[in-house]
Parts: structure tokens; sequence; C-alpha cells
């Protein structure tokens, strides 16, 4: 992943959209020195978002596995959580 600076998007929007689509580099975006951001190719987003769909639909399959809206969202929490960890695995 290529770290640029909110200023250096600014400045090459273009060039940085062309990259992500064309050769699928992701970027991380930073401001002030902290990460802000990630600009990634569409197919890799949707295929964060499938993951962490299946990892929740994983639980929900089980009986009787959300009793309260509190624990559901626990639940969508960790997905995201899962997803992002399986995503820097790669």
């Amino acid at each position: 992943m290529i770290t640029v600076t909110t200023m250096d998007v600014r400045k090459h929007v273009g060039d940085i959209l062309n990259r992500v689509a064309l050769r699928g580099d992701e970027y991380l975006v930073e401001r002030k020195g902290k990460p802000l951001a990630v600009v990634m190719p569409v197919e890799k987003a949707e295929a964060i978002r499938r993951a962490a769909r299946l990892y929740l639909g994983n639980w929900l399959a089980r009986p009787n596995a959300v009793k309260t809206d509190a624990e559901a969202m626990t639940l969508a929490n960790a997905a995201r959580r899962a997803a992002r960890t399986s995503k820097r695995g790669k």
C-alpha cells in the first residue's frame, strides 16, 4: 500500500485514480501523519464486504445467535474487524 498525504491527493487525484483503476494500486491517505482513508479498486472493496457478510452469516446461522439489537451490533462490528484483518494479512 502506498502512503500519500491529503495534499498529494489534491495535486495528483487523476493519476492516483488511474493507478488504482488500471494497475490495482492501493493508497493510504494520511492527514498530519494519521491514517484518514484508503483508496482501492472497487473489486477489492466488494470482496471485503462479501467476506464480512459471510462472517456475519455464519454467526447468524447458529440457533439463538442474536437475541438483542446490541448483540447484532456487536456481531456487525466483529465482521468489520474480521474483514479488515483479512485485508491486512494479504
